[in-house]
């Protein structure tokens, strides 16, 4: 007999949440982690990053307040400070992931995993064995092969958000990703001079084509320097200084600074789980799954960053749940197919859904509404940099199929969005939601009418 029904390897969002799920379907569970509970997400990622986002939005905030007729003297950035107050927020909530865990009657094996063989598993020097395994072992800051990329103060994520030592006051960012524009937020909220490089024509090039254009004005307002199009050749180091070098348009351009942050991407964490033995197929480093999370091995399931992915903490906390739920046989109560984006900077960005361009690539008409925040009541009122709501909807049906949000609560009203996609609202449904005055969700009604051509509260153009 098995000493589970099913063991988890690794407790980030994914891997926790999965337990969980099992547990209270009745299920033995246990958890296998070599690191902490809360995996990159609560400790070397989400959780640090917007604890410190937040830090840099109020000293950036406070420097502004004399335009609200507040005025403040003696504002100081303290960064170690800061950092402590980081590793608090972590220590409470990595505390309730282990709490949630015990209260579950889930068995936490600490320890590096290794399969034995399709059914067992090595933890420290003991043999377990189980009728299912998923595996959520997450993925980990890749480093391109970049000359001097091994430098002291060349640094990833992990290591910038793990400690108080980059205490950088000039800092290049190499990549301008998620990461990449989000760290460049806390360091130029606190003073610090920050340069970004990115090899694509734009920031965020994922996202809308127009968040990326408008992200990259307001970061340059603030004194970021972005070189777009760019493509790093070497980091040397001379004198305790760091000098990046770079190709762009066909010329040679250099930057210098105290510390360099490479954020190109991340890879899945499959060393030493010893996959071979277990019969698990992977693809360029990745866990290859089918229909239900499932790998070519019947009973070993994969799900989170380690698949390759969507890496968000929430898109693995849904495919955590749907996985053991089809385990135990029962159909998905979440779905983990539609997954919104967040990009936690200033202003805040948000998307759920295709974009016009995407919808155009793929041949399918759309209608737009397009509100500019400038003209909204809230956005005015916080001094808010320009922001603005962009739905799309299908042309033939008029029901919601995509959002972009870039202003004030983003994040937070993405998911009044993913309501809307996932319920299949159309605009004449969206339209006679009420909401209160005055608010940025207001936004939302106002793009609404706008893909009518009639938005309420829009300026009308100037006339000659």
């Amino acid at each position: 007999m098995a000493d589970y029904q099913l063991i988890v390897i690794g407790a980030g969002p994914g891997g926790y949440t999965a337990a969980l799920r099992a547990a209270k379907l009745g299920l033995h569970t246990a958890v296998i982690e070599d690191r902490e509970c809360g995996g990159t997400c609560l400790n070397r990622g989400c959780i640090p990053t917007k604890t410190l986002m937040h830090s840099a939005n109020l000293y950036r905030e406070i420097g502004e307040a004399g335009k609200m007729g507040v005025n403040v003297t003696g504002a100081e950035a303290d960064f170690k400070a800061m950092h402590a107050r980081k590793a608090q927020v972590v220590e409470q909530l990595r505390g309730g992931v282990a709490q949630l865990l015990k209260g579950n009657g889930i068995d936490v094996l600490e320890g590096e995993a290794a399969f034995v063989s399709p059914e067992s598993i090595t933890v420290s020097g003991q043999t377990y064995t189980a009728k299912n395994f998923i595996i959520a072992t997450g993925s980990k800051p890749a480093v391109p092969l970049i000359p001097g990329a091994d430098l002291p103060n060349v640094v990833t994520s992990d290591e910038m958000l793990d400690t108080d030592s980059c205490d950088y006051n000039e800092l290049v960012i190499i990549g301008g990703g998620v990461i990449g524009v989000e760290m460049a937020g806390v360091y130029n909220g606190i003073g610090r001079k920050v340069t970004i490089i990115e090899a694509l024509d734009r920031l965020l090039a994922n996202m809308d084509r127009e968040i990326s254009q408008n992200l990259s004005m307001i970061l340059k307002k603030r004194g970021v320097t972005v070189n777009t199009g760019s493509m790093v050749t070497g980091i040397t180091q001379e004198g305790g200084r760091l000098t990046c070098t770079f190709e762009r348009k066909g010329k040679t351009e250099s930057v210098s600074a105290d510390g360099v942050l490479i954020c190109v991407g991340r890879r899945a964490v499959t060393e030493g789980l010893n996959l071979e033995a277990a019969g698990v197929e992977t693809e360029r480093g990745r866990i290859k799954v089918g229909e239900g999370y499932k790998t070519n091995v019947p009973h070993i399931y994969a799900i989170g960053d380690v698949t390759g992915g969507i890496q968000l903490a929430h898109a693995a906390e849904a495919q955590g749940i749907a996985c053991v739920e089809g385990i135990c046989g029962l159909a998905p109560t979440v779905d983990a197919n539609l997954v919104p984006s967040c990009v936690y900077t200033s202003p805040e960005i948000a998307t759920v859904g295709i974009t016009a361009d995407e919808a155009k690539a793929e041949g399918r008409a759309v209608i737009t509404g397009k509100y500019v925040m400038s003209g909204n009541g809230k956005s005015i009122i916080e001094n808010e940099d320009r922001g603005f709501i962009k739905l799309v909807f299908d042309a033939e049906t008029e029901k919601l199929i995509g959002a972009q949000l870039m202003c004030g609560r983003a994040t937070d009203m993405i998911g009044e969005m993913v309501t809307a996609v996932s319920a299949g609202l159309t605009k004449a449904q969206l339209a006679m939601v009420l909401h209160p005055h005055p608010t940025f969700c207001e936004g939302i009604t106002e793009a609404v009418h706008a893909a009518d051509g009639h938005s309420i509260h829009t300026m009308p153009p100037r006339r000659r």
